[in-house]
């Protein structure tokens, strides 16, 4: 698929709004930061078992978060990649080690070269106007019978909070950042409020927010407000497109999790003997 000027300049704004969101929110703590939470994310369809001393790439490290998790969780090498300004953040925040290799790179110019076991890009790809650029050189870059991982925003699950969320991130994604930190911290003591309801009564989301959202620090949690309202493209994956976005980079034994009732976790391999793509 060739991207129109439209959809290149999305993306490239989309770079930028992220770049500002982790230039701006740069800690890394608590729960938010885990292995933990890394388990939660990429079980049952890939145990931290199967990554402990293997070579790793991430695409879209932001500030770090998941390449310390990797580091903790026992990954022997992380190629850690990431397009935006963040890059001086993703540096700082995970420090020197011949453990990580940093690259200042989009996605789709993970070299072919890179010898992976697996591949991960967690909260990315439904950020990319056109991901199949940056999944197929994830294949490339995958020996045969390497894994990749990514995971998604739902479809599934959000009707009802896609109906507030869309029409109020048509105006958020235009905001400067004081006042979207603003708005931020107003709907975080309705969202705190209904944390505290979910433990005890009917909400909606209940799953997730009492397992994600409620083991959150008031920080972090309002970072996750912000990261649903800044970005100037989301996509909510459905089932379907969850399976067919790993399918069409030529990976297969596709399996998906919905996690928490609200995302798709996506697991999929490159096949033993990969005769290469055309």
């Amino acid at each position: 698929m060739t991207l129109t000027g439209d959809a290149d300049a999305l993306e490239e704004r989309t770079i930028r709004d992220f770049g500002e969101q982790w230039t701006r929110y740069q800690r890394n703590e608590g729960y938010y930061a885990s292995v933990e939470l890394l388990r939660d994310i990429v079980e049952p369809l890939l145990p931290l078992d199967e990554i402990a001393g293997k070579r790793v790439a991430e695409i879209g490290s932001g500030s770090g978060r998941i390449v310390s998790m990797l580091l903790d969780a026992g990954v022997d090498h992380v190629l850690a990649i990431e397009p935006s300004s963040a890059y001086a953040v993703l540096r700082a925040n995970v420090g020197t080690s011949r453990r990580v290799t940093f690259l200042n790179i989009a996605g789709d110019e993970l070299p072919a070269s890179a010898d992976l076991d697996v591949v991960l890009s967690i909260g990315v790809i439904h950020h990319i106007p056109d991901p199949e650029p940056a999944l197929r050189a994830a294949f490339e870059a995958l020996r045969p019978g390497g894994k990749i991982l990514i995971w998604l925003y739902g479809r599934e699950g959000n009707e009802l909070y896609l109906a507030l969320a869309q029409p109020l991130r048509a105006v958020t994604r235009r905001l400067p950042h004081w006042a979207l930190a603003g708005l931020v911290r107003a709907l975080d003591l309705p969202l705190a409020i209904m944390i505290r309801l979910a433990r005890a009564h009917r909400v909606p989301l209940p799953d997730y927010l009492n397992n994600y959202l409620g083991k959150l620090g008031a920080d972090q949690r309002r970072l996750v407000i912000y990261d649903q309202l800044n970005p100037a493209y989301a996509h909510y994956y459905t089932r379907t497109e969850a399976r067919a976005v790993l399918e069409r980079a030529g990976f297969v034994n596709v399996q998906l999790h919905h996690r928490h009732g609200y995302s798709w976790t996506v697991r999929g391999e490159k096949p033993q003997a990969s005769a290469g793509r055309e």
